[in-house]
């Protein structure tokens, strides 16, 4: 191999993870959103797509235009490379890429990778210190690997929707990816634990098997040791909560809503003085927070009388004034504008060669040394082929062959 194959396409990058070499195979939406983490924070990441059947990710929600909006979120510091892995060809080249690569992240059915000689066992002869992060929907072994699955299946399977909806109403899904968003945010740090494993202990390499299943239910909670050692399903509590009141959303004067949480036994004793109820916090009952969960019914109608009498503004401000806990209930477009997000740039603006400019969320932390940073937008699909392949040695000739016979 010569040539800078993983290069930066844009500015200089000083991220931690700077100098790492990743190879995203992956489809919709956990393993993408894993090695885009991996790319905020310094990885130089090629993308790898089908040529003619591209990441469904770019036909996944709005567009602008014809501009898949999602893409370029999800997509950000990767070059794009297109290489069809059913063809030898194709898989050659997949080969000689991961061969000085750190990382691969897959995300195809188990076995597939196998069948096109692609396995881990195959890539780590050339490269030893290879980290494979496989993303499946059950894993790798057992009487479910084999069973298609995406994000709503794992997340009906994982608790969350029989726990999630009113008490006397069916169980509810979320509206967006949350078992992919919690497995990408599972699969880079599992990446980062593997890279540290492999310099601390002799440059070796290995596999991560990431479901989708497992880091959901760990969101979850402790469902499952309460049904272990108590023998009992939590049911669905709506916006209330087992584990503290007032706990829950309330309407204001002007038509908004807000959150209001009271874990904390002083915020609670807050809340009830702000809204003109300091006798209940006498009451033998109110010491607790599960104490307060089995009168919410009284806690509710206290805090609920007094919101919907003020306007949202008038609420956040008399919370912040008696030092309680409160939050906005926000649609998307209030994030853009909203004071703390704005100061701490937790959405940012970057330049786009198709749209101007579009605004994101940003990097995940801040880190004082080493900050991350969005380089630039998703890419056209196969935007980088060309150069990628042409570090690799591949002359002009041999990729127009590869072109015509659908490879690249």
């Amino acid at each position: 191999m010569s040539g800078n194959v993983y290069g930066d396409v844009t500015e200089t990058n000083h991220g931690p993870l700077r100098g790492l070499k990743v190879l995203d195979a992956s489809t919709i939406l956990a393993g993408p959103l894993a090695a885009q983490i991996l790319g905020d924070f310094g990885a130089n990441v090629i993308k790898i797509e089908h040529p003619a059947k591209p990441d469904g990710m770019r036909g996944h929600g709005l567009d602008k235009d014809g501009i898949p909006l999602w893409w370029k979120m999800v997509s950000r510091n990767k070059r794009t490379v297109t290489l069809h892995l059913g063809t030898e060809a194709g898989q050659e080249i997949f080969r000689e890429l991961a061969a000085t690569a750190d990382v691969v992240v897959e995300n195809f059915r188990p076995g597939t990778f196998e069948r096109w000689g692609l396995g881990y066992d195959v890539l780590s002869k050339d490269n030893p210190g290879l980290v494979m992060l496989r993303v499946s929907g059950f894993g790798q072994h057992g009487p479910y690997s084999s069973r298609p699955a995406f994000g709503t299946l794992v997340e009906s399977m994982s608790g969350f929707a029989h726990l999630t909806g009113e008490p006397d109403g069916p169980p509810t899904l979320p509206a967006f990816g949350l078992a992919d968003s919690i497995a990408g945010v599972a699969g880079s740090s599992a990446v980062a634990m593997a890279l540290l494993e492999r310099d601390r202990n002799g440059g070796e390499g290995q596999v991560i098997d990431l479901d989708l299943l497992s880091p959901i239910m760990t969101a979850v909670g402790p469902a499952v040791i309460y049904a272990d050692q108590l023998g009992i399903d939590q049911d669905r509590t709506g916006n209330r909560s087992q584990n503290n009141s007032p706990r829950n959303l309330y309407r204001t004067k002007d038509d908004h809503w807000v959150a209001i949480s009271t874990s904390a036994q002083a915020i609670a004793e807050r809340v009830l003085r702000l809204v003109g109820h300091p006798e209940v916090l006498d009451e033998p009952w109110f010491a607790t927070g599960r104490q307060r969960a089995q009168h919410a019914e009284l806690l509710d109608e206290y805090v609920g009388t007094w919101v919907e009498q003020r306007t949202r503004d008038e609420v956040i401000q008399e919370f912040e004034a008696a030092g309680a806990a409160v939050a906005p209930v926000y649609r998307p477009s209030e994030l853009l504008e909203d004071e703390q997000i704005v100061a701490t740039e937790m959405i940012t603006r970057v330049p786009d060669p198709d749209l101007g400019s579009v605004r994101m969320q940003n990097v995940m932390w801040r880190m004082t040394k080493s900050p991350g940073s969005i380089r630039h937008t998703g890419r056209a699909l196969g935007a980088d082929t060309d150069e990628v392949l042409t570090a690799l040695g591949h002359d002009p000739s041999e990729l127009r062959d590869l072109r015509e016979r659908g490879v690249i």
